[in-house]
């Protein structure tokens, strides 16, 4: 049949119905040794056939930082997890460009997380559950009160045969079941067709999503389908064949298999430095959204990089819509401030180096003009303002401009030109370009200098560390001083919560509870290996001269100690007390913790915290 298509203004072909195309079950599985021979280099073939490109009338992204992100870093924790989904929603904008971000449910920290999301209240980005193909999987799901779920769908025959040594048929049978499954929830289903392009697009890909189709078609419900580029296969190239060509792959989907392109979504790898182009290859060509990460985490090589495709999407649209591309820029310095992940100098946005050039410009030439050097408006659009790269021809003056844009010093905080240490670095870079030194000075040249004459403007790691244990301890502190067990101050049911806790967080050395008078009511919770060290310690032992009890007691608020060395394990610790209220809010004693720094710091330097 044909359609009238008023914006071409010619006939459109059009299927008569969109179920022509039949599963081909095989016995064995297609691996398509011409094209992946694995021990070589898989191949690109063409098939000289082009098609059009008809973007969807709205590009959008989905996330997947807190699910394919999370499988290629140590995990993150509650609250990282609550921060950068606040990140993500004030970088989707009021239109929610970013429109859903996908969990695991599997962890009860996974739970958690979702949990303190929801309670945000955000309408974007919307959040979405991943799941195997496995009905016990969609309990989960109900269970969170998800609307919706990825599911994993392999499609290839490597995931198929090779992986669920199943055939075909029974994959399809599979996938369906669990489809309709979560029809009869009220969840709505998005499959994942992993693998899909090592895949046999019309042997099985096409045929499963017209029968997905329609189920859509019976139940009314919009079924989603994401394209999975699982080891980076895919091409943008005109004329290329399938499976790898991205805008064939595209437009089977939705010429042969009918579906919307607002129900496609295509998620990529970089294996071979195509991610960012093929994701836009793909909106170009009809698909409704893509799927990356913050900063391109992802799986081996990694996804497309959210930040990335959200400047794409401003280039592609003329507009931004009013995303607040700012927040790029906080979102890489989180990264490395919080995560500790070193983003590489060179990494386009984000990295140190993004806006930086090494063709001898100098402070100078900024006042000049920035834009020949300066890919935009860096300052306006990412709030980071051009740098400059120091040289001999530099002078005090371009000093001065890399500290102060470099360590964000403004107004009282800037250095001038006649700050000592500013002398100081000048004369050094002068006396290297006297010995023959031809290159440029390097950023961590300059900090290294900028540590050494100018100390006072570096926080250093270790104070760093401190107010990160400060926090962390007051934190704990003030939970355990909220549960129902401690509120009670009866030592019996207080005693097992502290030993639980001090398990939990064994950089906690010893904890314990005093009542009004300052007398110690519980008995020494501590490590089995420092107990005999506190010996000495009794039960009703007066201590209401500590500085730990006095001053909750007159604030009524937390108090953090500064460091100390433990008379009874010599090591350097913290004590952090709060009072524990009754049902009044009145105190009705306090509870005190020692944290060994030490302990601490390790854990955190290893990831552990």
């Amino acid at each position: 049949m044909s359609r009238w298509n008023k914006d071409r203004r010619l006939l459109d072909h059009e299927h008569s119905s969109f179920w022509n195309h039949r599963l081909q079950e095989v016995e064995e599985p297609n691996l398509m040794r011409t094209i992946f021979p694995y021990t070589e280099v898989a191949r690109i073939d063409f098939d000289y056939k082009f098609v059009m490109p008809d973007p969807p009338e709205q590009m959008l992204l989905t996330d997947t930082t807190f699910r394919d992100g999370q499988q290629a870093r140590p995990p993150y924790t509650v609250r990282q997890i609550v921060d950068i989904f606040d990140l993500l929603h004030r970088l989707s904008g009021p239109k929610g460009i970013v429109r859903q971000t996908e969990f695991f449910l599997y962890s009860d920290k996974d739970k958690e997380a979702v949990a303190q999301c929801r309670e945000r209240g955000y309408e974007y980005p919307q959040i979405t559950g991943w799941i195997r193909a496995h009905a016990k999987d969609l309990a989960l799901v109900k269970e969170m009160g998800l609307k919706e779920t990825g599911i994993l769908t392999s499609v290839s025959d490597y995931h198929i045969f090779l992986k669920l040594n199943w055939g075909r048929k029974k994959a399809m049978e599979e996938y369906l079941g669990i489809v309709k499954a979560a029809l009869d929830m009220g969840i709505i289903p998005r499959c994942h067709f992993e693998d899909v392009t090592r895949a046999d697009i019309y042997g099985f890909c096409v045929p499963f999503a017209i029968e997905l189709m329609k189920l859509r078609e019976e139940s009314g419900v919009d079924i989603k389908m994401r394209l999975c580029d699982t080891m980076g296969y895919g091409v943008p190239y005109p004329g290329a064949a399938l499976p790898r060509s991205v805008p064939k792959l595209v437009r089977a989907m939705i010429d042969d298999a009918g579906v919307p392109g607002d129900l496609l979504e295509w998620h990529g790898h970089n294996d071979f430095h195509k991610v960012l182009v093929n994701s836009v290859t793909a909106w170009l060509y009809g698909c409704g959204a893509v799927n990356g990460a913050l900063l391109g985490f992802g799986e081996r090589t990694g996804n497309a990089p959210i930040e990335g495709m959200l400047i794409e999407y401003i280039s592609l649209r003329g507009t931004n819509d009013g995303i607040d591309t700012r927040v790029i820029s906080e979102i890489g310095e989180y990264f490395e401030r919080e995560l500790r992940y070193h983003i590489p100098p060179n990494y386009p946005f984000v990295g140190k180096n993004f806006n930086n050039t090494s063709a001898g410009i100098h402070a100078d030439g900024l006042l000049k003009n920035e834009e020949i050097y300066n890919a935009f408006d860096t300052g306006k659009i990412l709030n980071r303002p051009i740098r400059i790269t120091i040289t001999d021809k530099s002078g005090k003056a371009g000093i001065v401009h890399w500290l102060n844009t470099r360590l964000q010093l403004e107004g009282e905080r800037a250095v001038d030109k006649n700050h000592p240490g500013v002398a100081k670095i000048f004369n050094r870079i002068m006396e290297m370009y006297e010995s023959g030194r031809c290159t440029t000075i390097s950023d961590e040249e300059m900090e290294n200098m900028a540590r050494r004459y100018l100390s006072e403007l570096f926080v250093s790691e270790f104070d760093q560390l401190k107010q990160k244990a400060y926090k962390l301890a007051a934190h704990l502190a003030a939970d355990l001083a909220l549960s129902a067990e401690v509120r009670s101050m009866d030592p019996a049911r207080m005693e097992p919560v502290l030993q639980r806790a001090l398990d939990n967080f064994p950089f906690t050395q010893f904890m314990y509870v005093v009542n009004l008078d300052g007398r110690k009511i519980t008995r020494n919770i501590t490590h089995i290996v420092d107990r005999a060290k506190y010996a000495d310690m009794k039960l009703d032992e007066d201590l209401s001269n500590r500085t730990w009890f006095i001053e909750p007691i007159k604030s009524g608020k937390v108090f953090v100690s500064d460091f100390y060395t433990s008379r009874f394990t010599g090591a350097v610790c913290i004590t952090v007390s709060v009072p524990v209220f009754n049902d009044n809010d009145e105190i009705q004693g306090i509870l005190g913790m020692d944290i060994r720094f030490e302990a601490l710091a390790k854990m955190e330097q290893d990831g552990e915290i």
